[in-house]
Order: structure tokens, then sequence, then C-alpha cells
């Protein structure tokens, strides 16, 4: 238990030493399993994770970009296997928890990376639950079902660490998000939870709250088109950061600042995003119609 308390400064001090000195990542000759690791930032993850040392299991739906990516990984000189699984399905993930250990023994970090966002105003949302159900059934059942699954094992072995891929969103409270941004927010709050009652097993969890990421997911969303965004090989280094240190949470200054403002001027943090909803409107995708097309954009 020691340890586990002194897991900030005892990552600092590595931190400072391995400036000065080449030392070994904490992910050598671990096992690692990552989710969404067939394109994003779980395949960027993958790679960094297996560039360290670790054996990465890479899950994810599809087979064919899933075998690529560990492929890649094994010509690089890496370790990695790859496993089909619809984290919708949860006999799947059992089936999945129960390979895993028949052969590799043990997962020592579990990365919750896949997802599902849906960007949506609440007025185009009156008739449409099932996005509610369908976000939470990957972003939040899916992970926690995969957490106590793979829990007795890691609290048997007294070595256990979560990563949970989040969005500052569960900070700021973004407009349009409702749906995606309490299913993330419900995962984080499962894990600070569960992360207080295997405190003492030496098994944690870490919140990677990150910020807009150039993926496949944000490309139906014109206003994201020309916005700032991480690259995943960007977000995908924050989140091995967090694999590496065990923080408790890894947050961006924005996401900070707007929870300090939604807990000091809630109603004028209201006013703000009241303001900012009526300026960015619902994409064409969430309206329901075909994409616009850019200035010199072919097709047929």
């Amino acid at each position: 238990m020691l340890g586990t308390l002194l897991l900030t400064p005892t990552a600092v001090v590595r931190r400072a030493v391995g400036a000065v000195l080449p030392l070994p990542s904490p992910l050598r000759d671990r096992v690692v399993l990552v989710t969404g690791a067939s394109s994003g930032i779980g395949a960027a993850t993958a790679r960094q994770v297996a560039a360290r040392g670790a054996t990465v299991l890479l899950v994810a739906r599809r087979e064919d970009r899933l075998t690529a990516v560990a492929d890649e990984i094994r010509a690089a000189g890496g370790d990695a296997s790859s496993y089909v699984c619809d984290l919708t399905d949860t006999a799947a993930i059992d089936g999945l928890v129960a390979r895993v250990l028949d052969e590799h023994g043990r997962v020592d970090y579990l990365v919750n990376n896949a997802g599902r966002s849906i960007r949506r105003s609440l007025e185009l949302s009156y008739d449409r639950f099932h996005d509610v159900e369908r976000t939470m059934a990957v972003n939040y059942f899916g992970p926690v079902r995969l957490i106590l699954a793979l829990m007795p094992q890691m609290r048997e072995q007294r070595f256990g660490h979560v990563v949970n891929v989040l969005t500052w969103g569960v900070q700021i409270k973004a407009p349009k998000f409702s749906a995606y941004i309490a299913s993330k927010t419900a995962l984080d709050v499962f894990s600070r939870i569960a992360g207080r009652e295997a405190f003492g097993d030496n098994v944690t969890f870490s919140s990677v709250r990150i910020s807009l990421v150039r993926t496949d997911m944000v490309v139906a969303t014109e206003a994201y088109r020309r916005t700032p965004a991480l690259t995943p090989d960007q977000a995908a280094a924050k989140v091995v950061r967090a694999l590496e240190d065990r923080p408790l949470t890894v947050d961006t200054l924005a996401g900070s600042l707007a929870e300090v403002a939604n807990l000091v001027a809630p109603r004028l943090s209201d006013a703000v995003m009241w303001a900012a909803n009526a300026a960015f409107p619902d994409s064409r995708a969430a309206r329901g119609l075909p994409p616009r097309r850019e200035v010199g954009e072919t097709g047929s």
C-alpha cells in the first residue's frame, strides 16, 4: 500500500533520472491489452507500447485492420497478438478474457480506448433514445465488463493498472454531446470508486481526459475540420505516459479551467455554453443530410 501511495513521487523521480540515465520502461515485459486497436489512438498506443518492450494484445471488431497493425508491430520487432471482439457483446468479452488469460497467463495493463462519439443536440434527439443506448454500450458497459472480468486476476497478482481514454468534455460539459459525455463520465466515476476499493491490492486507474484528436470519429463534424487537434500519435503518447506513471488523471488546462468555472460560477458557465451551442450548429450528418463537398472535391 505504501508503494501505491508513492506512485506520483516515484514517477517524478523516475522521469528525472531517466532524463540523464537510460532506464527501461515500466512496461517492459508486461502484458498490455488495448481496445479499439485497429486504428487511431488505439493503434498508435499499441505501437508505442510494443516499442517499450511490452507484449501488446490488440482488440477490435475489424479483423483486417487489426491484423495489419499486429503484423506491423511484429515486423518492427515487437510482440503483438490480435483478438477480434465486439465490446457490446457480454459473452464475447467473457470469451476474450478467458482466451487471453489462457494464452498469456495475465493482463497487467488495460487500455479502454474503444469508443463511440455522437454530437447531436437535444432538439434532434427526442426520438433517438437508441443513440444513448448505443453510446453507453460501447463507452461504458463494455469497458466495465472488461474491468470486472480482469479485476480478480489483477488483484490476485497484486498488480494492475487500467487507463480509460475519456474526453475533456467530462470537465467542460460541452453542449450537443450529452449522450457521449455522460457515457464517458460514468466510466470515469466507476473507475474512481473501483480504484479506491482495489487500492490496497496495488490495482490503480487513470483517466486520460483528452482534447480533440484527428481521427475518423470527428470527420462527420464540419466544425472540426479546421479546428486544432492532436494527432493519434500525440494522443497515444499521453496514454503511454499514463500507463507508465499511473496518475489519477491526465487533464488539459482548458478542461481544468472549465471544471473550476463550473464549480465557482455555474450559471455563468451555462450562459457561455448556451452561446457556444448557438454558434456551432449541428453537423449535416447529425441532421441526416449528406456531407457538403469542399471546393475542388470530386467524386462519382
